[in-house]
């Protein structure tokens, strides 16, 4: 009962950091830059070991943040910067200000954009699991970005518009796409797929600007929420059928926003909008955020009886760390609403969702995750 493990992403080491940069610049190759994450990704999965963790990822760290690095996989998929991304919005002032609000920094954030018929030039995360599974004889899980993350990133008007005339006609070659990096990821063994869908909550919780989003470039929701919930719900939907019960535990991640450390400028709200769509969503566990009051009250996991729950217990932005006690109260709440035996405990998000912006430092995060794991061997014990 109660496994530990992380929703995916690490803080960037300086000489990662450094790579990155380097590798964009074309200074150095891809081999070269694979040598310095390499050593990285093992110092974060011993990191990830020695706090006594049950599923591992391999931190994310070859990835400049949870969905740009699908541009070096796709073919036709070309990098923007936020700033770029004002060349094709239509109300430029508007989404400065948006930009402003969220404290976003338009300069170095970036966003794959569809500018041809895409398809996989490369495995998408296939790479990064087996040179994980060479180091760890634990579970594994990976992140893949969702399909309607994709989609509503990807497709830009201007740009994608000759190719895939509506979102709606790019999303057929992601769900495409996705199926086939899942079933090669099953064939695998990997154990556990998880699939981020942060902008679901965007839909529901921004009330300014309701076609905009915190992901920035995710420009095309349309205005009536349910009908986007909906294409959302059938996408995923759409992926994962016929991939359920073959060894391979897949879930959906769904936060607020892990942009900033700043707690008054991410969305908040309970998931109770969006609970009827998760509920008819196909999948074996759900990663939610409960390791803020901006999410709600606990309760609203409910419905998703029969399925998992992936526990937010500690949170990636705060430098206070949370006590044992709290987190083995919260897992005693959930496991009143749910079976314990489907309830897994995990941060509420990455500790360094963006490569050049973390959320904080590795050592606070070992030591989030060493607490997180006393409280999984207490609640385990009761």
């Amino acid at each position: 009962m109660f496994p530990t493990t992380v929703v995916g992403s690490w803080p960037r080491s300086r000489e990662v950091l450094h790579g990155l940069r380097d590798k964009k610049a074309g200074r150095i190759d891809e081999r070269e830059f694979h040598n310095i994450a390499d050593k990285a990704v093992i110092d974060c999965l011993r990191m990830q070991e020695e706090a006594g963790l049950d599923i591992v990822s391999d931190g994310e760290l070859r990835r400049d943040n949870f969905i740009s690095f699908v541009a070096d996989k796709l073919e036709n998929v070309k990098m923007l910067t936020v700033a770029e991304l004002l060349d094709y919005v239509e109300d430029k002032a508007s989404f400065e200000e948006i930009l402003g609000t969220l404290d976003v920094p338009a300069f170095s954030l970036s966003n794959p954009a569809a500018v041809g018929k895409i398809d996989r030039k490369k495995p998408i995360v296939m790479d990064e699991y087996q040179f994980l599974r060479q180091h760890t004889d634990r579970a594994i899980k990976v992140a893949l970005p969702g399909p309607y993350l994709l989609t509503r990133s990807m497709w830009v008007e201007g740009l994608s518009g000759e190719f895939y005339p509506t979102k709606e006609s790019l999303a057929e070659d992601i769900v495409r796409v996705l199926r086939e990096e899942l079933e090669d990821l099953i064939k695998a063994g990997v154990h556990f797929v998880q699939f981020d869908e942060p902008v679901l909550t965007e839909l529901v919780f921004t009330k300014k600007n309701a076609n905009r989003t915190f992901m920035c470039g995710a420009l095309t929701a349309k205005a009536d929420r349910e009908e986007e919930l909906e294409f959302a719900t059938g996408l995923i939907n759409r992926v994962m059928e016929g991939m359920r019960g073959k060894g391979t535990r897949i879930g959906i991640h769904i936060c607020r926003g892990n942009w900033s450390t700043q707690e008054s400028v991410l969305l908040r709200g309970p998931y109770s909008p969006l609970m009827p769509y998760l509920a008819r969503m196909n999948a074996d566990q759900f990663i939610l955020e409960y390791a803020t009051p901006r999410a709600g009250e606990l309760d609203e996991v409910k419905h998703l009886a029969g399925k998992e729950l992936g526990l937010g217990a500690v949170n990636p932005r705060t430098e206070n760390l949370e006590s044992v006690d709290s987190i083995v109260e919260r897992g005693k709440e959930a496991a009143k609403i749910l079976s314990p035996e489907k309830i897994f405990l995990n941060p509420d998000c990455g500790f360094g969702t963006f490569a050049q912006r973390p959320m904080n430092t590795p050592e606070k995060a070992v030591h989030k995750l060493r607490v997180m794991v006393q409280a999984a061997h207490r609640l385990r014990q009761q």
